[in-house]
């Protein structure tokens, strides 16, 4: 083994696994069952014709339940005129924009702790599956993941990438809190974040979209309790003879049944509380004199995994917002990341399982397969625990 191939093997296999680990996610898009990238030919090509011809501009003429700048992925995956099928445009524009981030993400390969991260996003990205690349989340979680990890020197581009990615799908905003409390240049990102919100609010409303630039807040607060959701997990054992059903407005299963309602209605106030009882111990932490390198990737998560547990929306693809927390805990902090990183690979193979492969059987109330969703919501309640517990062993210099 030459001493050139010493020094650079390791990038490249870390390379290749990333790229095989899209590819391989790629293909389980067409051999696994219940469509996993359904939503790119059935909703998200749609939408997109109907901009092009013209008919209607989601977000801007019409309210959407997405922020409307979660248009232009769509467009630009249209755009892409070499592929004949929209769902291939979209894993190759996905992957594109994860290789952008990937290579911030590893360099040139001389950190260990960095190609750690990077092994890391690669066994993700497989164990988690087609629904990791066919989802508008997708786009978002590379975006997330290079504003994360530029924040200590770029905070103001930080601001400006997560606040797009905000602007495209909301969960971002949790990784926007967790920048402003653990940034000493915390103004640097709120001013990054204005920017790109006045500029897209502008464009919006000079297309004459104004009045629908918010009309993702209202369709989101009527949805239901979705199937997936941890809150939804005891209907699913067959409390209070609840049902799952279809809502074809809103293109999801849901649970119906005694308490439902009131679970659902309780998961707003809940979440609102658990992002500030988790951001006030992040703000003590830095007041306390924890380094930035400690205290913003356990913040993060904790944040995230608030989002996905205390949400009446528990879609699969939401394992994904997962990636761009723990890529920068590892880089940053190795030994502390690999516990929560370790976690994390087993709810994305869960994920996996639950969707698409048996999720059929999930409608279908089959034991096993509401148990195994029911595991991989324990585990994920489990990782925001992991990740609170961190945050609050932070040192000090008190």
């Amino acid at each position: 083994m030459t001493a050139a191939w010493r020094r650079r093997g390791p990038l490249v296999a870390v390379w290749a696994a990333f790229l095989l680990a899209h590819a391989a996610a790629t293909a389980l898009g067409w051999l696994w069952p219940n469509q996993p990238m359904g939503d790119t030919y059935l909703v998200y090509q749609p939408w997109t014709e109907l901009a092009l011809t013209g008919q209607e501009i989601m977000g801007v003429t019409a309210d959407w339940v997405y922020p409307p700048l979660a248009l232009a992925p769509m467009l630009l995956a249209r755009c892409l005129v070499w592929f004949s099928s929209y769902s291939l445009a979209w894993a190759v524009l996905v992957t594109i924009l994860d290789a952008v981030a990937f290579a911030i993400l590893v360099r040139r390969g001389a950190s260990r702790a960095r190609l750690a991260a990077g092994w890391f996003w690669a066994v993700f990205v497989l164990a988690l599956g087609p629904i990791g690349i066919f989802r508008l989340d997708a786009i978002t979680v590379p975006i997330a993941a290079i504003g994360l990890l530029i924040a200590g020197s770029r905070p103001q581009v930080a601001g400006v990438l997560v606040g797009a990615a905000t602007w495209i799908k909301v969960w971002p905003a949790a990784l926007v809190v967790a920048l402003v409390v653990a940034l000493r240049r915390r103004v640097d990102v709120i001013i990054g974040g204005v920017v790109v919100s006045a500029v897209i609010a502008a464009v919006v409303a000079l297309a004459g979209g104004a009045e629908h630039l918010f009309g993702f807040v209202f369709t989101q607060s009527e949805r239901g309790l979705q199937v997936e959701s941890a809150a939804a997990t005891p209907f699913l054992f067959g409390t209070a003879g609840a049902t799952v059903y279809y809502d074809r407005e809103i293109l999801t299963y849901q649970v119906a049944g005694p308490g439902v309602d009131a679970v659902a209605a309780a998961m707003g106030p809940l979440m609102a509380a658990a992002v500030l009882a988790i951001c006030g111990l992040g703000i003590w932490r830095v007041r306390t004199g924890s380094p930035l390198v400690r205290v913003l990737p356990p913040l993060a998560l904790a944040l995230v995994v608030a989002l996905i547990v205390c949400n009446k929306v528990g879609s699969p693809q939401f394992q994904s917002w997962l990636i761009a927390p723990l890529v920068a805990w590892i880089a940053w902090d190795r030994a502390r990341a690999i516990g929560p990183a370790m976690l994390a690979l087993v709810i994305a193979a869960l994920t996996h399982l639950v969707y698409p492969v048996i999720y059929h059987l999930v409608l279908q109330a089959d034991i096993v397969a509401i148990a195994a969703l029911a595991a991989r919501n324990v585990l994920v309640v489990l990782l925001g625990a992991w990740a609170v517990a961190r945050l609050a062993r932070t040192p000090t210099t008190l």
